[in-house]
């Protein structure tokens, strides 16, 4: 079980991105949440098995078909224990 940080930066707010990630983590089996920063970055928390986190970094840097990536942030934190996968306020 691992966790990461992810942030986001580019034209990612208003596009869905949030909710293809829910998808994206749902299809992965991945827990956490994601959610749109005050910057107009979009945080995602990710924990799960070390491939299906690292599938869903690999999809945040492209993200939906609506959105541009300009860079994205990934910090390692010790698991929480997240379950399910949903936005966050």
């Amino acid at each position: 079980m691992i966790r990461r940080r992810v942030v986001v930066r580019g034209a990612v707010q208003g596009v869905g991105f949030r909710w293809s990630c829910v998808r994206e983590a749902g299809r992965l089996g991945v827990a956490g949440w994601v959610r749109n920063l005050p910057t107009g970055e979009v945080e995602i928390v990710a924990e799960g098995d070390d491939d299906a986190v690292g599938r869903l970094v690999a999809w945040a840097r492209r993200g939906p078909s609506g959105a541009r990536v300009d860079g994205v942030d990934v910090r390692e934190e010790p698991p929480e224990g997240e379950w399910g996968f949903r936005v966050r306020g």
